[in-house]
């Protein structure tokens, strides 16, 4: 298989996959080194697939039903997976974390949180990671951007958020 279509198998199967796939993984099922798949992946890119590198792997962007909010959000790391199940048990996808950086400026991190079983996917890598979290660099202040089914859902997350005392301005 020549390097074309082996991207081309690359983004058939990140499309195919029920969540995220990592690049360890394609690199297997493909014979080739990780560094090759990110390779793959950068080229894929470029060229207008719309491929998200979340911290569980790729996902292919599909339109989310919903509405779009953002929220901001204080707390240290003992708080973030409540933060996290709040946002999903109301039914909303957790899309990113963004950080104001005061030389680089706006910092976003793509999570794409959907359920509890991405919430503990997320903090055992956060957990096992020797890498701080983005927030680690505002003292806890952060963003998300979420996708909520509708407002209702919206409303129930910023009350459980500003009860646990996470919410920071909305």
């Amino acid at each position: 298989m020549n390097a074309e279509e082996r991207r081309n198998n690359v983004l058939k199967a990140i499309s195919a996959a029920q969540g995220p796939i990592s690049a360890a993984k394609l690199a297997v099922k493909f014979g080739v080194s990780r560094q090759i798949i990110v390779g793959d992946v950068a080229l894929l890119r470029a060229a207008g697939e719309d491929i998200t590198a979340t911290p569980r792997g790729y996902i292919y962007e599909v339109s989310h039903p919903g509405l779009t909010y953002t929220i901001a959000c204080r707390h240290g790391m003992p708080q973030m997976e409540e933060e996290l199940n709040i946002c999903v048990d109301n039914g909303c996808l957790v899309e990113n974390v963004i950080v104001e950086h005061p030389i680089y400026g706006q910092l976003e991190g793509q999570l794409s949180i959907s359920n509890r079983h991405d919430v503990q996917e997320f903090m055992a890598k956060v957990r096992t990671s020797k890498a701080a979290p983005l927030s680690a660099l505002t003292d806890g202040v952060h963003l998300h951007t979420l996708r909520c089914p509708d407002e209702a859902s919206f409303k129930r997350v910023t009350e459980g958020l500003r009860e646990a005392g996470i919410l920071f301005w909305r």
